[in-house]
């Protein structure tokens, strides 16, 4: 062979560790060797030595080379004795193969020491190049600093590696090492059984998510990406395993932290209750960040109000709001609603005062508690790392977060700490909202619980008892309202209404419709005529309104007036639910009545249904909060109410108790509106406590009148009624004969009070007036006002009444 018929190469690193054969041999089945040819030439270039190795790369056995130059075992290079000699140093040839096929094959030569004999070595071109190759992959692997490469023999002993575990001298890890001498034992048992696995079944694993700690270190834990495969040899036998670790620590941690971010703006800040706030903020914390988590709130903040500032050591007025885990074993100082203690004056007080967030372990914890035996009481068990995060927010610190770190745990580090701060900033900003909310819905609270009448009332129409449910959304209250109204002559007004809109706005409104519906009652109109006055008022507190609010200014009513001698009850509705009448025996039914628009809407007119109302019989007028919820339509809302009173609604039983009962049952949990109820049991006045007397159309009937009058009262008993009620008498029966049209009425009613009534066909409206001294009359109403503790004009289709009422107590 000469020079320049071979190709120099360098192939001294191929050939350096090279276990196995890659390549085609003839036909293109591999080679059958598992080693490198190795042959010895002499000065001349004959053959003096040769392997078996030589032998499975070539076909030839030594007998058959023995004494021959090699230049004849090279391919496609005609003899020439003169080269024959020249054997190069390195170089890539194509060497013949006994069955006639050629094969490229890479070499390297030296001479044999003391003597003038060549050792030739050779292996197939492809193998040595796939080495070349691999040893290059391998260099650049090792050479990263997040993967560390482990090659182990099939007794998954360590052969070669670049590990540089955590250690203080920072020695690589050796050759003939195994996993548990440099990992925790759990984790090297977990490990070797995954390359086991790969080992013995030849299946690779693929970026498996990994736990790790080193044994002298076993605190601090690392997440590693672990691949590993089989290495085989020529002959495909498994001769050991390959794992490459890449660390994933910083990448998930990072994940982690964002995760982390994410969960508390998912979690936190959905409810604007103060105290479910905090928990959701606790919860989310827990295990993610630390292993126990708290939140601590300025006394202040449960009830709505700013906190004060403070500065320095004392009392700093925090109360707890929440723990995470609940099941976990707290310490004794440390239990939900527990007030923080007293600390000392110290810098990091100072610090987070300030707002910032302070990491502090066993000792500084110590100090700012400033008494030992106190702080051991205050601390969980194992605790080694504290973090406490102010919650800050519009310039106020509302409280304050604080993670516990324990066991083997790591530490915190800096960049976690400026996680908590943000963690924080979104927490105070949900707890705020939640704090400013609770504020809001407190005064509003007030305000429509002072703007409702009492629970209960008693009067000659009805008992009757109310329920207000304020929603349990973030809405606040709805302005729903019911209200019962005593008119003259025993009569008893019922009103149901809601406002449209949340918050103060529907509860003020609700107060001026209230007192609208007040004033109004008083003139006595019907309650079709009522609710459109009521509608006019509606649209003027509209127009009122601010540009942004006119469409949202309205609401619906239900205006209903029981009189307990005729036993009927009117009602008319604008826009609002059908009420539900309970009989005596138990039957219940939702009243037909024709509901006019919402009284926001004008121009459209109103009905008036009457029904006749047996005594004992309970009128229930409610709220589309109490039959409308999240499961079921207001359809099926009005049946489930009616079913409801039907079973609960009993003679004996109270009428506060059966609405209670009631709420408790329609209602959801977390209604997502005010819920109103009011429960009427009508009462009737007998027969006998009543007295009527036609009016004839003459003048002379003012006597004949009298005189009824005086015999009625004499058989009730009332004596010393009888002067006062012959002049109010006189002087009613007297206008209507003069001023008013036929027919006439006159009309007593004993009760509580005497009532005298006289009603007419004239509408129009009497007046009281004071009269001249000449004058001969005009001294009527005057007269009356004087003798009645109260009179009054109530008018109805095509008639008017007036009527007075005499105090029957005051006689006696």
């Amino acid at each position: 062979m000469h020079n320049s018929d071979v190709e120099n190469t360098d192939p001294a690193g191929a050939f350096q560790g090279a276990t196995s054969v890659s390549g085609a041999g003839p036909g293109g089945r591999p080679p059958a060797f598992d080693g490198l040819a190795a042959a010895v030439l002499d000065d001349r270039g004959t053959v003096v030595g040769w392997t078996s190795t030589a032998q499975d790369l070539t076909g030839f056995c030594a007998d058959e080379v023995h004494g021959r130059p090699v230049q004849e075992l090279v391919a496609d290079l005609p003899h020439d004795p003169r080269r024959a000699a020249q054997v190069p140093a390195t170089g890539r040839v194509r060497l013949r193969h006994q069955c006639g096929d050629a094969i490229d094959v890479t070499f390297r030569t030296t001479r044999v020491s003391g003597s003038a004999d060549f050792l030739v070595l050779a292996a197939p071109t492809p193998h040595v190049a796939d080495h070349r190759h691999g040893a290059a992959l391998l260099r650049a692997l090792s050479a990263q600093s997040r993967i560390t490469i482990a090659l182990h023999d099939t007794d998954l002993t360590t052969v070669q590696t670049n590990a540089m575990p955590d250690t203080p001298d920072g020695r690589p890890i050796q050759p003939g090492a195994r996993l548990g001498d440099v990992l925790c034992a759990e984790d090297a048992e977990s490990i070797e059984a995954v390359l086991r696995q790969v080992l013995e079944t030849g299946v690779p694993v693929m970026h498996r998510s990994q736990r790790v700690s080193w044994r002298h270190h076993p605190a601090r834990r690392h997440a590693l990406s672990l691949s590993a495969f089989r290495l085989e040899d020529a002959l495909g036998r498994p001769a050991g395993v390959a794992a490459l670790y890449i660390d994933d620590t910083e990448r998930l941690r990072a994940r982690r932290h964002l995760d982390l971010a994410h969960a508390v703006a998912e979690r936190v800040g959905g409810s604007l209750d103060v105290v479910r706030t905090a928990h959701d903020l606790a919860d989310v914390l827990v295990p993610a960040f630390g292993d126990l988590a708290a939140v601590d709130l300025a006394e202040a903040v449960f009830d709505g109000d700013e906190p004060a500032e403070r500065l320095g050591g004392g009392d700093l007025h925090l109360r707890n709001a929440a723990l995470a885990p609940a099941t976990a074993v707290w310490p004794p100082g440390i239990q939900r609603g527990n007030l923080v203690p007293s600390l000392c004056d110290h810098p990091l007080l100072r610090r987070f005062q300030h707002g910032e967030t302070v990491v502090y372990g066993r000792d500084d914890f110590i100090t700012l508690i400033g008494d030992p035996q106190q702080a051991e009481q205050l601390l969980p068990h194992d605790t080694h790392a504290v973090m406490v995060a102010p919650l800050h927010a519009r310039g106020l610190t509302l409280g304050a977060i604080v993670v516990w770190r324990t066991g083997p745990s790591e530490p915190f580090t800096e960049d976690e700490a400026e996680l908590m701060k943000q963690i924080a900033s979104r927490g105070a900003l949900g707890i705020d909202n939640a704090r400013r909310y609770t504020r809001e819905h407190r005064a509003a609270m007030a305000l429509q619980r002072r703007l409702l009448p009492p629970a209960t009332t008693d009067t000659p129409a009805a008992e009757t008892a109310g329920v207000y449910l304020p929603t349990g959304r973030g809405a606040g209250t709805s302005g729903d309202w019911y209200d019962a109204i005593p008119l003259p002559s025993l009569r008893l007004a019922l009103v149901a209404g809601d406002v449209i809109g949340h918050g103060i706005p529907a509860s003020a409104t609700m107060g001026r419709l209230r007192a609208a519906i007040q004033t109004l009652a008083d003139l006595e109109p019907e309650p079709d005529e009522l609710l459109t006055r009521l509608a006019d008022l509606v649209q003027r507190l509209a127009a009122e309104a601010p540009s942004g609010d006119h469409d949202v200014m309205g609401a619906t009513c239900l205006y209903a007036v029981y009189d307990p001698v005729t036993r009927r009850c009117a009602m008319a509705s604008a826009g609002h639910p059908s009420p539900v009448l309970v009989r005596p025996d138990g039957s219940a039914e939702a009243v037909g009545i024709l509901p006019g628009p919402p009284l926001a809407v004008c121009g459209m007119p109103y009905e008036t249904t009457t029904i006749d109302v047996e005594p004992g019989s309970v009128l229930v007028l409610y709220t589309d909060g109490l039959v409308q919820q999240a499961t079921h339509d207001v359809c099926d809302g009005l049946q489930r109410l009616t079913r409801a009173l039907a079973t609960s609604c009993h003679p004996d039983r109270a009428l506060e108790e059966t609405g209670r009962t009631l709420i408790d049952n329609l209602v959801d949990e977390a209604p997502r509106d005010d819920a109103t109820l009011l429960l009427a049991r009508t009462r009737a006045v007998p027969v006998e406590d009543t007295a009527r007397w036609r009016i004839p159309a003459d003048p002379a009937a003012v006597s004949d009148a009298r005189g009824w009058a005086i015999r009625q009262l004499t058989a009730w008993g009332l004596d010393d009624l009888v002067l006062p009620t012959e002049l109010i008498v006189s002087e009613l029966v007297t206008n209507a004969i003069r001023y008013g049209r036929p027919p006439a009425e006159l009309r007593l009613i004993r009760h509580q009070v005497l009532v005298c009534e006289v009603t007419d066909s004239n509408t129009a409206q009497p007046r009281l007036r004071r009269a001249r001294t000449t004058d001969e009359g005009g001294r009527g109403l005057f007269l009356v006002a004087q003798l009645a503790e109260r009179w009054g004009c109530r008018h109805g289709q095509n008639h008017k009444t007036i009527w007075s009422e005499q105090p029957i107590a005051r006689a006696h």
